[in-house]
């Protein structure tokens, strides 16, 4: 194959489009994370939710600092709340945010907006710079820990208050649970959209909160700080500052190797967010030296660790070939093998994604996909699995035939392909439809290089797939009945012509033998 396609290389840019992968580039082959639906995000709210209220379990003790004062009333009202936060004694002061972060801490209906209207926020936020009672600090910060976890306006009161600054500049203290706390506040806040994660990263939190991470950091104040690293790499348009957030990817390569199934899946989730886009960041991650990790994680038995493991080894294969082939090398096909065969349809439904974008690269790497068995189980998907996964599967199907040799496309059609992908046509999705269709083509135009489109034609029609081509140039969408009827055109016409034969070159220009058979 590399001795045909040298032999191509002076020839024009179209002309090179129909012999490699039948005038569809890489970049139309290869889908991006935004061009699939998104459901693994849903299904993952226990997992890793943006953002987290800091709860009491106990009314006493309520901070690990101890709470030792006796004055703390457990029923003051809000008006009694501000005026003792008012008063010019640290100790009341004290008493006053304690009793205000427990409100803030109630399980069910804590009255943020009650709290944010009587002024509580301002307050709070100038009590972060009292270094002198760190107790003080601890509550403040955990009361705006609460504010933030509430709705886009609820945190936008601890951003407009300028709580952003000193928060960052607690997580240099030297006291580990205000620290920590004020960890679990920017984590709220980055969380809460694209602006507010960026206000976070430009005050320079990035720093300081990587040096939280040791060797003799706690694992639960670990399980925090990753949480909030990983809301400081999520979002889109626009994604965060790459070469801000890029200091992470070191301290992210050393989590993938900790036993702790809850930082794991938060370091996996981040390392997911950084590589959906460019190839550039995909290149990155991968030069971190990542990926044989994320790998050894496919094989994961928790849910929490294996999606979004999965889900960073499918952004990855969205790149380059070369990029792919680094995944390939580090054994990602048998453990995708897997999880075709995984009882949570969001899962087969991302393995099925992450292959047609493999099967989109060169023709070695689909005989990746042949040698490691993944046919069977793919065309199970396309025959057995929920539609999602069945779509997926459609792509990796014409990805692969779009790109693959004939002797390739012989043997997926003899895997009992044609069946399931055939049934595909009576989709109410139209662009599903227009994948099988490409399918089809492909399929027929190998068969018609080989000598055999009878062969290959009386197949589809004994599975009933010409009688939905049939019906399909009555559909409405121009684009699927106008493909439809070049099909029957071309290849289920008696007096059928290929025009195209004398520009697309099969292999150099040579036609296969007869020895592969439909």
């Amino acid at each position: 194959m590399e001795s045909s396609l040298r032999s191509e290389e002076n020839l024009n840019a179209s002309r090179m489009k129909k012999f490699k992968n039948r005038g569809k580039d890489v970049e139309e082959m290869r889908r991006r994370r935004s061009e699939i639906s998104v459901e693994l995000r849903k299904a993952r709210k226990d997992e890793q939710l943006q953002k987290r209220r800091n709860l009491s379990i106990l009314d006493e003790p309520t901070s690990p600092l101890q709470e030792n004062n006796n004055r703390t009333p457990f029923n003051m009202s809000i008006e009694e709340i501000m005026q003792e936060m008012d008063s010019p004694d640290p100790q009341v002061q004290l008493s006053a945010t304690q009793a205000a972060r427990k409100m803030l801490s109630r399980e069910r209906n804590p009255p943020i907006k009650d709290l944010i209207q009587a002024g509580i926020v301002p307050k709070c936020v100038s009590y972060l710079s009292d270094f002198n009672n760190p107790t003080l600090q601890f509550e403040a910060a955990w009361a705006l820990t609460n504010v933030a976890a509430g709705s886009s306006e609820q945190t936008s009161a601890v951003i407009k208050a300028g709580g952003i600054p000193p928060l960052v500049n607690l997580l240099s203290s030297t006291c580990p649970n205000v620290a920590e706390q004020a960890v679990w506040a920017l984590g709220n806040i980055a969380g809460d959209g694209p602006g507010p994660r960026d206000l976070v990263l430009k005050s320079n939190a990035l720093p300081p909160l990587l040096e939280l991470i040791h060797p003799n950091t706690p694992v639960t104040s670990l399980r925090n700080i990753v949480w909030t690293l990983s809301n400081l790499c999520r979002y889109k348009n626009p994604g965060p500052d790459f070469d801000i957030i890029r200091g992470c990817l070191p301290v992210l390569n050393r989590l993938l190797h900790v036993n702790d199934v809850t930082i794991l899946a938060d370091s996996c989730w981040a390392l997911s967010y950084l590589t959906d886009g460019s190839n550039d960041k995909i290149e990155a991650v991968i030069n971190e030296g990542v990926v044989p990790q994320l790998v050894e994680l496919l094989g994961s038995s928790d849910v929490s660790v294996l999606t979004p493991a999965l889900r960073t080894i499918g952004n990855i294969v969205t790149g380059s070939d070369v990029q792919t082939e680094t995944v390939l090398r580090a054994g990602a096909l048998p453990q995708l093998k897997n999880i075709l065969q995984h009882p949570r349809v969001n899962l087969v439904k991302e393995a099925a994604w992450t292959i047609s974008n493999i099967a989109a690269g060169n023709i070695t790497q689909i005989q990746e996909i042949i040698d490691n068995g993944i046919l069977p189980p793919l065309v199970h998907t396309l025959d057995k699995g929920d539609f999602k996964s069945q779509k997926e599967a459609a792509w990796a199907v014409t990805n692969f035939t779009s790109g693959g040799s004939a002797e390739q496309i012989v043997t997926l059609v003899q895997h009992g392909l044609l069946k399931p992908f055939t049934s595909l046509l009576d989709s109410k999705d139209w662009k599903t439809v227009m994948v099988v269709l490409d399918g089809l083509k492909n399929v027929l135009e190998t068969a018609d290089k080989l000598g055999e489109l009878d062969k290959a034609a009386l197949m589809i029609e004994e599975c009933g797939g010409l009688d939905k081509i049939e019906a399909l140039q009555n559909h409405e969408n121009q684009l699927v009945y106008q493909k439809a009827s070049s099909l029957i055109d071309r290849y289920f016409s008696e007096d059928g012509t290929n025009p195209e034969n004398e520009e697309i070159a099969w292999n150099g220009g040579e036609v296969p033998s007869g020895e592969f058979s439909f």
